[in-house]
């Protein structure tokens, strides 16, 4: 990975930094000088992750947000600890994800994979929005994948209640991923945030070794020609720190380019209706005031 551009003293919130890219990336980030904030679900992972970048980086400081971002509850928390906690937000990484098999639900009764990889940076972000424009100029940065080639948002059963299949469902969610980063740069032009998603390619992580023997073993004979967590999460840093990419907003990139998206990926009447049913799913976790 390249050296990435100094960013000493900024405050950087990441989900998904214990595994995979996301720790490759905090890896990077942290030695340019990042001040970090990871949201993490396992505490132990969390201050492992910690640990490899306190060696790394002697006198550097990584806090931890424990939350499980599958339940909206925590997700809120989440967002209120970070605001009571840093008067700026610089830049937020939206990079947790995770595909399901067999099809289960959250707490909230909304199905797991749509939950963890699109509800959760939706509501993250909406909920850190204002600290974020108080902070520009700051950027958001969400993981998608070129699996979202060929999906379409199901709009009629957005709970996937109907021949759930993990591969076509983690496509939508991805797809969703760039849906809400193009609302996103609508809803914030000229406020000085900028929001931006990538994919990072086939990367050799532990993503999807919880489905399964047949799954895993997939996951493994496929490692050999795969991308390292370095090499995926370049774009991801990039994004973050590049001062080139400062004013870039509403793109989808793959390794530092700009990409053509999919016809349904483009698609604007999508995107303002996904953001609003998004906001009606996460309406009810709302405190009651």
């Amino acid at each position: 990975m390249d050296t990435p551009a100094d960013v000493s003293g900024k405050r950087m919130i990441v989900t998904g930094a214990t595994d995979g890219i996301g720790r490759a990336a905090v890896r990077a980030l942290a030695a340019a000088g990042a001040e970090l904030t990871i949201v993490a679900r396992n505490p132990a992972k969390a201050r492992a992750t910690v640990a490899e970048i306190a060696a790394a980086r002697p006198g550097g400081q990584v806090d931890v947000v424990i939350a499980d971002l599958s339940v909206q509850a925590d997700v809120r928390r989440a967002a209120a600890e970070i605001a009571a906690r840093y008067p700026r937000v610089d830049v937020l990484i939206n990079n947790a994800g995770a595909m399901y098999s067999p099809r289960s639900v959250t707490a909230d009764r909304i199905e797991m994979t749509w939950a963890v990889n699109h509800l959760a940076p939706f509501l993250l972000t909406t909920l850190l929005l204002d600290r974020l424009k108080a902070s520009a100029p700051s950027r958001v940065v969400t993981t998608s994948s070129a699996a979202h080639i060929g999906a379409i948002i199901p709009f009629d059963d957005l709970n996937a209640e109907r021949g759930y299949r993990s591969f076509n469902r983690y496509g939508q969610t991805k797809l969703a991923n760039i849906l809400f980063t193009t609302g996103l740069a609508r809803r914030v032009g000229g406020s000085g945030v900028t929001a931006n998603c990538y994919h990072p390619g086939f990367v050799a992580t532990r993503f999807n070794r919880n489905n399964g023997v047949l799954m895993s073993l997939g996951m493994m004979l496929a490692k050999p020609f795969a991308r390292t967590p370095e090499k995926g999460a370049e774009t991801l840093v990039w994004l973050a720190t590049a001062p080139e990419a400062a004013t870039m907003t509403g793109g989808y990139f793959f390794d530092r380019t700009l990409t053509t998206l999919s016809l349904a990926a483009q698609d604007t009447d999508w995107s303002e209706r996904l953001w609003q049913i998004s906001e009606e799913q996460v309406a009810a976790s709302a405190p009651v005031r």
